[in-house]
């Protein structure tokens, strides 16, 4: 059976702006409350959203947020850092490690700290991306990352049932990860993405974020991992 999100709790760490942001705004469109946890708040004022401050890489920050939520339905995990492209024997592994401790680690410490507060028949979405299966000369770390939440969450969705677990993979979206980038570099480097695509264009934030608000409402889904890349696998 599906089941609506109005009326229930939502957790989005990660949820300060790009697809999380999006996760938030579209789970309270359906009526849900949104608890949006982050390093970097989003401005509030939305209805349905509240903010809460979190290090992922923390377990105290984490248990801060979770008392003071308290029971809730469904937490969906989006946080990930910046990792620049460099092949192994350019890479400084502490660095790595620290890549690895926000997406990976983190994932594991709130998931691990939620549970006494999730509700039983609830859900965790967590992400992913295509280069968990997609390999790419000085994207090891990427890859990793990637390729291990992948594994875990058909794992942690035995494990946990009746709980829900389930992985979104977006490809290439259009969100501020790419801010760093000069307008007109941007620009390009989305033109020749994106026409590279079956779909001939990259991904927005909206989009990927109708794969999270699925994961939530279908209850008949669990170990999945859903593929929002406009064909980047193919």
């Amino acid at each position: 059976m599906t089941s609506s999100l109005n009326g229930k709790t939502v957790i989005v760490i990660g949820g300060s702006s790009g697809i999380g942001a999006a996760v938030a705004k579209a789970s309270a469109a359906r009526g849900a409350q949104v608890v949006l946890a982050g390093r970097r708040l989003a401005s509030g004022g939305e209805s349905g959203l509240r903010s809460e401050p979190v290090d992922v890489t923390d377990a105290a920050s984490l248990q801060r947020l979770f008392d003071s939520v308290g029971r809730f339905d469904h937490l969906v995990y989006t946080s990930g850092p910046s990792v620049r492209a460099k092949t192994l024997a350019e890479t400084d592994l502490d660095e790595a490690q620290d890549n690895f401790n926000v997406k990976l680690w983190g994932a594991l410490r709130a998931i691990q700290l939620a549970l006494p507060y999730l509700d039983a028949h609830g859900s965790i979405s967590l992400t992913s991306g295509q280069l968990g299966r997609k390999f790419v000369p000085g994207q090891f770390i990427k890859v990793g990352i990637n390729a291990a939440t992948e594994a875990l969450g058909k794992q942690l969705a035995k494990e946990l049932a009746p709980r829900r677990v389930n992985v979104i993979s977006p490809g290439v979206i259009d969100t501020p990860a790419y801010a760093g980038l000069a307008e007109e570099q941007r620009l390009a480097m989305f033109a020749k993405a994106g026409g590279a695509l079956p779909v001939g264009r990259v991904g927005q934030a909206e989009e990927v974020a109708a794969g999270y608000v699925l994961a939530m409402e279908n209850g008949f889904m669990t170990g999945a991992v859903i593929d929002i890349d406009g064909g980047g696998l193919l």
